[in-house]
């Protein structure tokens, strides 16, 4: 044949190439919405049998107690509208990151000196296992006679849940860096501080980020309990004060937003960890 009659292969980036990488692009998206549809199912239909239940499967005398989901977000929707939600949730948000950072900064510093002193965790490990083994909420009537009803025995009862699960995890990730790596480093003469800070913390960020995963979901439910026993405000005592009322939908709308918010400082603790620990993605894509 001639060279006119010779057959064309398509180029790349002809529509037929662009096709197959559309059809690949919508396979992955169509995956992704599938695992996340298979991942939320098991919530949709708690809350299914939430609204359904109350209705048609329970009685009069339960209903009472046990509203269905549509009456509990409707009143959650007044309660927004008339400003006490965001009240409440302002009064526990405050506490709760106040008390949850004095204890990050404070556990995730001792732990760092413990791991790497031997002395010193001989010295403080027998008082530390005896306040570890002591039940947080145990301690509540203690804080609440010292400090008060205020906001001081509120910050210091979540920095004491809190503690603890940082503490224990930052020694333990101190302790499990790699003992090659700190000869390596201090053969390549890093002082104490650039071996802590280019070596040691970035290896023990995981572990440090479950304690503090751990201790955020704690401190919140320390705190729940606390404001239901002496507060004027917050998620706890709109709560206890509902029941208390009897404004049953409003309770169950108060606890419905302490689970959201679980749910969310969860999520940014894990996005704040795989910031810091970005270094290890990138050098297990490099092997």
């Amino acid at each position: 044949m001639g060279k006119g009659s010779a057959v064309r292969r398509p180029a790349p980036g002809t529509p037929a190439g662009g096709g197959r990488k559309a059809a690949g692009a919508l396979a992955i998206l169509a995956g992704r919405v599938s695992r996340a549809a298979w991942k939320s199912l098991a919530v949709l239909l708690f809350l299914a049998l939430w609204e359904v239940g109350p209705l048609y499967l329970a009685g009069p005398s339960t209903r009472v107690f046990l509203p269905p989901l549509h009456e509990v977000l409707a009143a959650g929707v007044k309660l927004v509208q008339s400003g006490q939600l965001q009240n409440h949730l302002q009064a526990s948000l405050s506490r709760s990151v106040s008390g949850f950072s004095i204890a990050v900064v404070s556990a995730v510093t001792l732990g760092l000196l413990i791991a790497w002193y031997s002395w010193l965790n001989s010295f403080l490990n027998p008082l530390l296992e005896l306040f570890r083994n002591t039940a947080t909420l145990a301690l509540l009537p203690v804080f609440t006679l010292l400090l008060g009803i205020g906001e001081e025995s509120k910050i210091t009862i979540v920095a004491y849940a809190a503690f603890f699960p940082v503490l224990l995890n930052t020694i333990a990730g101190v302790r499990t860096v790699d003992p090659l790596l700190i000869r390596a480093a201090k053969s390549l003469g890093l002082n104490s501080f650039r071996l802590f800070q280019k070596v040691i913390l970035p290896s023990a960020v995981p572990t440090i980020f479950t304690g503090i995963r751990m201790a955020g979901t704690s401190s919140i439910l320390v705190l729940i309990a606390a404001e239901m026993v002496g507060a004027k405000a917050g998620l706890g005592y709109l709560i206890v004060n509902s029941q208390m009322s009897f404004l049953i939908p409003d309770m169950y709308a108060g606890i419905l937003t302490v689970s959201v918010l679980g749910l969310l400082v969860n999520l940014l603790l894990v996005s704040l960890e795989r910031h810091f620990s970005r270094w290890r993605t990138a050098v297990g894509s490099t092997s």
